[in-house]
């Protein structure tokens, strides 16, 4: 049984009102659909980690959208929210509509970097976004404080988020867009007791290491991009989905939830599958 769950929605892109992604995509009602599927599960969900690209253009209006939709979900649920800085998001509008900070105290250039303990996990949230552009950088600063907190080990380890990937892509657009300078992050983990860090912003799923430790790059909530599309093509498609990480004894176990809408193949009792399983089991000895 899972000593934590966490659910990490990245990517969503909100919108003001009657606006679409790409012309077409209903980023909201992506939203909203998921945020429904989990109110649905009835499951234990310690926190939901929303890790960048929140809104699509940084506006003010979509924040609060996105906020009024996550909120009432998060408090009924008895989860924590986290919400993390993606490149397509505006520094003060962030601050100002999702962290409650005034409007006249947020200085552009300080990075929204947290800490928050989730059931014993402690999740630490970088911003490794720069004004301006689209790639990821974490500055000297950043990385001395992220040492100063990791010095102190947490009760079930830690669970490290940021919006950039600080690992190599096989498609050329993410490459380009990646975290810069991977290695300097990888000094400050490396001994440390981070056991997995999730990312979004490459709008497709995918895992690899940073100094042996676990990457997770979740599945967008907006759209996804073809990882293998035709030669010397570049596209995106419909389709969204999300990521829950699990406390699992010592491990932290990342699955990837698709949530474009489907036809059932089968919906059976899990009480009937597990008996089903075990009857395997002691048959095969």
């Amino acid at each position: 049984m899972s000593m934590a769950t966490i659910v990490q929605l990245t990517d969503t892109h909100i919108r003001p009102a009657g606006q679409l992604v790409h012309g077409m995509v209903d980023t909201y009602a992506n939203l909203t659909h998921v945020l429904q599927q989990l109110r649905a599960s009835r499951q234990r969900i310690d926190a939901l980690v929303l890790s960048g690209d929140l809104t699509d253009t940084g506006s003010p209006e979509a924040y609060r959208r996105l906020r009024a939709a996550v909120e009432p979900v998060a408090e009924e649920l008895g989860a924590k929210t986290v919400y993390v800085m993606g490149n397509h998001d505006e520094r003060t509008a962030f601050a100002t509509e999702m962290l409650g900070v005034a409007a006249a105290s947020v200085d552009p250039d300080v990075t929204h970097d947290q800490v928050v303990d989730v059931a014993g996990v402690r999740v630490i949230a970088l911003d490794s976004t720069t004004p301006g552009r689209h790639d990821g950088r974490l500055e000297e600063r950043q990385l001395d404080w992220l040492a100063d907190q990791l010095r102190e080990r947490a009760r079930h380890g830690t669970l490290l988020v940021l919006h950039h990937p600080p690992i190599r892509s096989p498609i050329a657009a993410t490459e380009y867009l990646r975290l810069e300078q991977p290695e300097r992050l990888a000094e400050v983990l490396a001994g440390s007791d981070v056991r997995l860090i999730i990312c979004g912003h490459n709008h497709l799923t995918g895992a690899a290491a940073l100094a042996g430790i676990p990457v997770w790059i979740g599945p967008a909530l907006s759209y996804r991009i073809d990882p293998i599309a035709p030669v010397d093509r570049h596209r995106g498609l419909t389709g969204f989905g999300y990521s829950r990480i699990d406390l699992l004894g010592s491990t932290l176990v990342a699955t990837a939830i698709e949530a474009t809408p489907a036809e059932v193949v089968y919906d059976r009792p899990k009480q009937d599958v597990l008996e089903q399983l075990a009857a395997l089991a002691a048959e095969a000895g």
